[in-house]
């Protein structure tokens, strides 16, 4: 007998259904239950179509140990079923209540001193912790046989925002027990660590431990580890609720929401157990590369879903967690709102619903405020949410894909920030965004990727820092240039492999061939200030002394100094190395003449500065991220689906404007 069919996994698609989610985090616990019609008729003017509940509802739903209290919860679903709004509903294990940790010391996580992490806040669980798992799964296990067939509930969300690391004596004993997969054998332990190095040798697997507080340097092998294991760990939480709630709705989808560009998780590896890729995304509005920040973030969410993405949490106004927190200016939540839109997003949601008046983040915007409806806040929301409405069929499920790929990994990242590195000051993410916003400001279209992925789509492959390359990747890079394309590698890159050993010459000798190196004397670190001239530019950060291959060429050369006359920038072929860091005009020019060689325009020439040109599907997206209007010339005639009017050859784009161009 032939078996069934099994279902295709469940896409963002099973729960958009040709819309844009537009709504965010509801906590109606936290108001008299006469307070939730008033919300949802606010929600309805606003069009809001999508409500995530329950993400921090533990205590809630079970006041003490094995004691259900879902009768709030059946209510609130009934009313989002009754009104239209789709409801993501998630695991409450995020935030254990304080009877759990009373009760079971050993659910709460340890910090690298042994100090234990009490409740009081959130996120104070192990991930190793056996009775942490059970009860979260218990409770995991009843919502989802609860609620799996109410009609309101169109996706799941696991926990939030997974950042817990914990080095007490479960998380040590699991830590051994990853290990041991990992490596087999003391012997290969200690020499994937280098314990030869100040005495450090292993006798016995009860002596590994954490990298607990040391009186000096912690070991780099052990703390790249214990980051991989931290990963791992709490994957393993997220997959085993995720698991549970699957049984119970195979056909629903599943996410959680990553924290941007955050160190502590794989994501490369988190977004393949996903069904949709979800992300929190908060830049400072007063920075002025907020824009470029948000647009990262938001390539990087595309590219890990390999298509739509959602934006799980923004801010509507201020956030209450940065030093001073200002709110957004008029017109700039909307920006930013089409801005991940443009870039990917079929879903845009925000941190919260109604801003709270009591607890930790009663100062932190929601989309209807403290002013209330007549504030500008929700005033701004309603605005948006007609808008989403009325471009929903155009953009949902659209996916455009780049012929540029930034090259990031995790691991790579884990490595170059262990604390005996030459700078500090060469941060990847610092680099990261500098090479980044070298793109975006050329208004050249960028996915990111892992290096070990499959690279032959892309015309060009960028490579701000991969300290840490494996065989593997470096043999991609050879093979993209071999059959055609384009590379171009910044410094601190394939200078160690897997296991944290400097290679041989300082960086890999196939890498050094392919870039015209032939040695690498050393590293010149620049201070934080300091510059180093060359015949083209100025270098920040970092430089180094090397010699090139007779077959490469110096498209830069330092100019005065210890490297007076040596390659700044070298070039082979097609592949390019760039040994400091340009500053942003110098890069940006580098980046786009490089582009320019390998077949690779921009969206549109001539733009006036500070406006972003996107392209998603057969729409054009035109974002002004400056104060002053400005007018942007593009070729033949669109409908603008925002005003729904046609232009011919110009769009004037107001303070913060945005357009939405059909052919």
């Amino acid at each position: 007998m032939p078996s069934t069919p099994r279902r295709p996994t469940p896409t963002l698609a099973d729960a958009t259904r040709g819309r844009v989610l537009f709504g965010g985090d509801y906590n109606p616990e936290q108001w008299p239950e006469e307070t939730w019609p008033e919300d949802v008729r606010l929600m309805k003017d606003a069009g809001v179509n999508s409500v995530t509940l329950g993400v921090f509802s533990w205590a809630r739903l079970e006041p003490e140990p094995g004691r259900r209290e879902f009768g709030w919860l059946d209510r609130v679903m009934d009313l989002m079923h009754e009104h239209g709004v789709g409801v993501v509903l998630a695991t409450p294990t995020s935030s254990p209540p304080p009877w759990l940790g009373r009760l079971h010391p050993d659910t709460l996580p340890r910090d690298a001193d042994g100090r234990v992490e009490w409740w009081g806040g959130r996120q104070h669980f192990s991930h190793s912790s056996a009775t942490y798992r059970r009860y979260a799964a218990a409770i995991t296990e009843d919502l989802a046989a609860r609620y799996a067939g109410h009609p309101a509930l169109t996706m799941w969300h696991i926990n939030n925002e997974y950042c817990t690391a914990d080095y007490g004596d479960e998380a040590a004993a699991a830590f051994r027990r990853w290990l041991r997969a990992r490596y087999g054998t003391l012997d290969a332990l200690n020499s994937a660590w280098g314990t030869a190095f100040w005495s450090q040798g292993y006798d016995t697997w009860d002596g590994v431990l954490p990298p607990r507080h040391a009186h000096y340097m912690n070991n780099p092998g052990q703390v790249l580890d214990f980051r991989r294991f931290t990963s791992d760990m709490l994957l393993e939480c997220y997959t085993a609720e995720r698991d549970i709630v699957r049984r119970h709705t195979p056909h629903l989808p599943v996410t959680t929401n990553f924290m941007p560009l955050f160190p502590g998780q794989d994501a490369w590896r988190w977004a393949e157990e996903e069904d949709v890729v979800s992300v929190d995304l908060y830049p400072d509005p007063r920075d002025p590369l907020g824009a470029q920040h948000g647009a990262l973030v938001q390539d990087l969410a595309r590219s890990q879903a390999g298509g739509p993405w959602m934006l799980m949490e923004q801010a509507a106004g201020p956030v209450n967690w940065r030093g001073v927190n200002h709110p957004k200016p008029r017109g700039l939540n909307r920006l930013w709102s089409f801005q991940a839109v443009a870039r990917g997003a079929d879903a845009v949601c925000y941190f919260q619903w109604r801003q709270s008046r009591q607890g930790a983040e009663k100062f932190h915007s929601g989309m209807v405020s403290h002013a209330g409806e007549e504030g500008r806040t929700y005033q701004e929301v309603m605005r948006l949410g007609g808008e989403l409405a009325r471009i929903g069929e155009h953009v949902a499920g659209r996916h455009s894909r780049a012929d540029i790929a930034i090259l990031h990994d995790w691991h790579s990242w884990w490595a170059g920030d262990h604390e005996g590195r030459p700078s500090t000051e060469a941060d990847l993410p610092t680099v990261l965004h500098a090479w980044h916003r070298a793109l975006w400001e050329a208004n050249l279209p960028t996915d990111f990727a892992h290096p070990g992925h499959d690279l032959s789509a892309y015309r060009m492959l960028v490579v701000p820092q991969l300290y840490l390359l494996t065989d593997t990747a470096i043999d991609s890079l050879l093979a993209h240039v071999r059959d055609g394309g384009t590379l171009v590698c910044g410094f601190l890159t394939g200078i160690a492999d897997e296991q944290d050993r400097v290679r041989p010459g300082g960086m890999d000798a196939r890498l050094r061939e392919l870039l015209g190196i032939r040695t690498l004397h050393e590293w010149w670190p620049l201070e934080a200030g300091e510059t180093a001239a060359t015949d083209g530019f100025r270098g920040t950060l970092w430089s180094e002394e090397i010699d090139a291959t007779e077959d490469a060429s110096a498209e830069a050369v330092y100019r005065g100094g210890e490297l007076d006359g040596l390659p700044a920038v070298l070039r082979r072929g097609r592949a390019w190395y760039v040994s400091t860091l340009p500053e942003p005009g110098a890069l940006r020019a580098l980046l786009t003449r490089i582009a320019a060689g390998a077949g690779v325009p921009p969206v549109l020439d001539g733009l006036p500065a500070g406006v972003e040109a996107v392209r998603r599907g057969e729409l054009l997206f035109l974002l002004n991220h400056g104060r002053e209007p400005v007018t942007v010339r593009v070729p033949g005639t669109h409908v603008e689906l925002l005003g729904d009017t046609a232009v011919t050859g110009e769009v004037a784009l107001g303070r913060h404007g945005v357009a939405v161009l059909r052919p």
